[in-house]
């Protein structure tokens, strides 16, 4: 199993325990967002994780090029 099949099948899980307690789904992602960061911090520095989080919303269009590999 990869990382990413590990995180989702307990993503899916949260979701549906939150649906139950009328817990919307972008509540969830905050909180999801703000345990990420808890992590990174633990590792990364605070420019390190800025940058991440900088990259991961310069690609929000699927459709766009990657930002990196833009003129």
């Amino acid at each position: 199993m990869s990382p990413y099949q590990l995180v989702s099948r307990h993503i899916e899980a949260a979701l549906a325990e939150a649906a139950t307690h009328s817990i919307s789904s972008d509540v969830v992602a905050r909180c999801l967002l703000s345990e990420a960061i808890r992590l990174f911090k633990k590792e990364r520095s605070n420019d390190d994780i800025a940058s991440e989080l900088a990259a991961a919303a310069d690609n929000l269009d699927e459709d766009a090029p990657l930002a990196f590999i833009r003129p």
